[in-house]
């Protein structure tokens, strides 16, 4: 990997105008509270040029007037004191031997580096600063590179501030063989986890003991790192989209919504599956779950290079449409957006909704995408949703995780195998 991380950097060096400073920044855990820290995870932008996943570094690259470019990563130096409480810090020739940047230097001296960087810059032209500053929401708390690029406005004013997520999102819409490796291997556990969960389910269980089961089946196979927060909604829940209590107990007759995924070496896999606590569908639940399956079924047979993220949901909400009086949903004026309101797809990769742009929006081979209709009628205690990941190709899409039971057949051979 670490010339595949060298190699991102330096076509992200060729996409950018010079003279230039890129700077990306691993992160820092929050305080929780008193001496508590949140658990550490680092910068997914930074991991991805270097493989780095240590707090408090930062990553410069510099590309002069001439078009010579530079790298170099600051770290915290070495304490043998805080060794003996939480561990030794990186030393340099392991961030080097890791990152395949060849001058690793004390962090320290990583605002003296970009001070002199502009320094030298100054009078040559355009100097452009390239950071990190996405930001999801309005009030999120400054990040460094934010808190930098406010400093550098303010003090060098010739300088230009530019966002550099969004070609750092096209770079990793595409999916190199060792990414998809490492989304296969989070497919696999992912998938022995759920067939124990599933295994584990009897009527009344509580959804919180069906999320310890999964984690469980997970940490037997030494995988600790979740791609997000697992969802288990039983019964009228399922229909909270973003349902976060997985306290409930699942009565007799109810479905129970997962929606949930491991991650290797940070890459995600997000799967949704809906099954039975009692292991049996009845011809009620199985008309609506079926509806879904073939909503899923269409969307992936016709995923194709060109087709828009857009164009996929409108394919689920036109079969959807030709269903509802059939499904009897279509009574009081009644239409598909009230039992089906999110979209069916987006990027999946090193987040689980990863970064995409406009630009991004257009399918492409290389994309790895997910597949997740449902159908939600609270009124009758019914939520259904199937999820599958598909990595789109030049002939179509290809579900990586069709190991995964999928039809209602399948469902209730797993649950049959209960002991």
């Amino acid at each position: 990997m670490k010339e595949q991380y060298r190699l991102r950097r330096e076509r992200l060096m060729e996409e950018v105008q010079g003279p230039c400073l890129v700077c990306l920044f691993s992160g820092q855990a929050p305080m929780r509270s008193l001496d508590e820290e949140y658990p550490f995870s680092v910068d997914r932008n930074f991991y991805y040029l270097t493989g780095l996943e240590r707090e408090n570094m930062a990553l410069v690259l510099e590309k002069d007037v001439s078009g010579r470019t530079s790298q170099a990563l600051y770290i915290e130096p070495y304490d043998e004191y805080l060794a003996k409480w939480v561990g030794g810090r990186m030393r340099p020739e392991e961030a080097g031997g890791i990152s395949g940047v060849e001058t690793v230097l004390p962090l320290e001296r990583h605002s003296g580096s970009v001070h002199r960087f502009l320094d030298r810059s100054r009078g040559v032209g355009p100097v452009r600063v390239y950071l990190d500053l996405w930001r999801y929401k309005e009030g999120q708390a400054d990040t460094p590179a934010h808190k930098l690029a406010d400093r550098i406005r303010r003090e060098y004013p010739y300088a230009v501030v530019e966002d550099v997520s969004g070609r750092l999102a096209a770079m990793r819409c595409i999916k190199s063989p060792e990414e998809l490796h490492r989304m296969e291997k989070a497919q696999k556990v992912t998938h022995i986890a759920l067939e124990a969960m599933m295994r584990h389910a009897y009527p009344g269980v509580n959804e919180r003991e069906l999320e310890g089961a999964f984690d469980f089946a997970l940490m037997k196979q030494g995988v600790r790192e979740h791609a997000f927060p697992s969802i288990v909604a039983g019964g009228a829940r399922a229909a909270t989209l973003h349902y976060t209590g997985n306290d409930q107990p699942v009565r007799d007759g109810e479905l129970v919504l997962v929606d949930l995924g491991a991650a290797w070496d940070h890459y995600c896999a997000d799967i949704s599956r809906t099954f039975p606590v009692n292991g049996t569908f009845t011809p009620r639940q199985k008309e609506i779950y079926n509806t879904v399956l073939e909503a899923q079924r269409i969307v992936i047979d016709r995923a194709r290079p060109g087709m828009t993220f857009r164009d996929l949901n409108g394919l689920v909400k036109d079969y959807y449409a030709s269903r509802l009086e059939d499904l009897g949903l279509a009574a009081g004026g009644k239409t598909v957006d009230d039992y089906y309101y999110h979209s069916v797809s987006h990027s999946l990769g090193l987040d689980t909704h990863d970064l995409r742009t406009d630009r991004q929006s257009v399918l492409s081979p290389g994309m790895v995408i997910t597949a997740e209709p449902g159908l939600y009628i609270p009124e009758e205690g019914i939520g259904v949703r199937i999820e599958d990941d598909i990595l789109i190709t030049e002939a179509g899409a290809v579900n990586l995780s069709l190991a995964f039971p999928r039809t209602v057949e399948e469902i209730e051979a797993v649950m049959a195998s209960r002991g």
